[in-house]
């Protein structure tokens, strides 16, 4: 890519390897549409959070998931949690790919794998749903069996929802419970618009929400995390109109990539995969028009494209595409 070298999400650089000043970033998966009450919120930074605040953040992103409270532990993050369920769980991991790069790393002990047959195992399976980066995603009825054939042999089912709130149907939240070994991570911040506040759970049996809570602390997020995902997971008004807008802004896009002979991927609205002849060329070309893209080292075919932040953005990527 002519000496620029990606390491996510760097649009400091990008300006700097390119020129130029006015950007549009779509390397990432982060809703455009940010939630607007924070604007009203004024979090008090003069004293830690306490715990009825915590707890009535956890009330509130468990109506929202769709599971009773005591199910549920906040984190700093669903990055944090992938990185708990490696050290709480002392069995082999498997993880299916593509996927991040932190699914790898959850696990000292543990191999990729392509496809899962739903044997009957005693390890820990660590999937994403919806995918990251291609966008598919799992039906709860396809899940449910891996899950009882893992159950069976003593094994887990971890499900990374980072993207779940803009594709709510594909959550296996109705199936937590005690007697599950079911876990699911989920972001605030990916469908919320506010990826730098830092907010995510791990929802899940007690007795593992329980040693998540140990291993995390008395206050493991902000003042501001705790106002802001409490009064955002009960904005149901907004979430509803935002997960329809979504999917109107995802088609958009679909259409702006066919246009220009890309075929777009996935089911999750918050981002397209393509697969074309040159995914760094398509980056490359992109970048000089001061657009960032999210190319793929695994797969040079392959490029990510996030939703462009309102019409004019989408179409100047239009123009882009139009002038290679």
């Amino acid at each position: 890519m002519s000496g620029f070298t990606w390491h996510g999400g760097r649009l400091a650089e990008a300006r700097v390897h390119y020129g130029g000043e006015d950007w549009i970033d779509l390397s990432t998966g982060i809703s455009p549409l940010v939630w607007p009450g924070v604007e009203g919120i004024a979090p008090d930074w003069c004293r830690l959070p306490e715990p009825s605040e915590l707890a009535a953040l956890e009330r509130a992103a468990a109506a929202h998931f769709g599971v009773e409270p005591d199910h549920v532990c906040t984190l700093p993050g669903s990055e944090m949690g992938l990185r708990l369920v490696g050290r709480i769980f002392d069995m082999p991991g498997r993880w299916l790919v593509p996927s991040y790069r932190t699914h790898g790393e959850a696990f000292a002990d543990g191999l990729p794998m392509e496809t899962w047959n739903g044997a009957a195992e005693r390890l820990a399976l660590l999937l994403a749903n919806p995918n990251n980066p291609d966008g598919r995603v799992l039906a709860p009825d396809r899940l449910k069996p891996w899950l009882a054939a893992l159950e069976q042999a003593g094994g887990w089912l971890i499900i990374d929802e980072a993207y779940a709130d803009a594709v709510p149907s594909s959550s296996l939240a109705r199936e937590v419970g005690d007697n599950r070994r079911l876990i699911l991570l989920r972001s605030f911040g990916k469908f919320f618009g506010l990826a730098g506040v830092r907010l995510g759970f791990l929802v899940g049996p007690r007795t593992i929400v329980s040693q998540a809570r140990k291993m995390v602390g008395e206050w493991p997020v902000s003042a501001a995390a705790i106002a802001f995902g409490r009064a955002a997971y009960r904005d149901r008004q907004w979430i509803d109109g935002t997960i329809e807008a979504l999917g109107m802004r995802a088609a958009a896009l679909d259409a702006v990539l066919a246009r220009h002979g890309l075929r777009a991927w996935g089911e999750c609205p918050l981002f397209r995969l393509v697969d074309c002849e040159d995914g760094f060329a398509l980056f490359e070309h992109l970048a000089r028009q001061a657009i960032l893209t999210r190319p793929f080292e695994e797969n040079r075919r392959w490029l990510r494209l996030g939703l462009p932040g309102d019409e004019a953005a989408l179409a100047r990527l239009d123009k882009a595409l139009a002038s290679g």
